[in-house]
């Protein structure tokens, strides 16, 4: 009788992956995919097109892992492979491309805004429905944490775009979350 691997620790599953071990691969695919694929999800809208990237972003995993030094978080190393294969998806599809428009940075400021009616499902259908270069941003900045300069380099613009990108996703998220809010009628009577 065979005795399964144990990849109950990530150091056995890490170890499993480098050894070319496919049930080790199978069970980091099998943990990781749903949450991958939510990622992919954010940036493209097809599902097909997102469930493509989340492959492509685990060959990728899988090709690089021998460079992983464990200094750090491994999903969040391979959550980093994720975004940047989707942004590369980005960048090389043409009818993908981000629309990036360029202007001052007086033309944003600091808003905040209420979504307290809001479930978090609707509120990513809503991001999801976010031109790409505003919906890339927002991803990169209030989902994945990125600072503005990491923005800036990743998407090959500018620090003052990707803050004016962020604050255009913002206001058009407001919009879209104002026209959903029942409207209350006042009598003045």
């Amino acid at each position: 009788m065979f005795s399964r691997p144990n990849f109950s620790t990530e150091e056995g599953l890490i170890k499993g992956c480098l050894a070319g071990d496919r049930s080790a691969q199978r069970h980091l695919y099998d943990t990781y995919s749903g949450k991958f694929l939510a990622i992919c999800m954010r940036y493209l809208k097809d599902r097909e097109h997102a469930e493509d990237l989340m492959i492509e972003s685990f060959m990728k995993i899988f090709e690089k892992l021998p460079q992983f030094q464990a200094k750090g978080s491994f999903e969040g190393w391979m959550k980093r492979i994720v975004v940047t294969q989707a942004l590369m998806t980005l960048r090389s599809n043409r009818h993908l491309m981000m629309e990036v428009n360029l202007e001052s940075e007086q033309d944003y400021s600091n808003q905040h805004y209420e979504l307290t009616h809001l479930e978090a499902a609707e509120l990513m259908e809503l991001v999801q429905s976010l031109p790409v270069g505003y919906r890339t941003v927002f991803n990169l900045y209030a989902i994945e944490g990125y600072a503005h300069q990491e923005i800036a380099e990743l998407l090959g613009i500018t620090e003052s775009t990707s803050k004016s990108q962020l604050n255009r996703a913002r206001t058009a998220l407001k919009e879209k979350i104002a026209s959903l809010q029942p409207k209350t009628k006042t009598n003045h009577g």
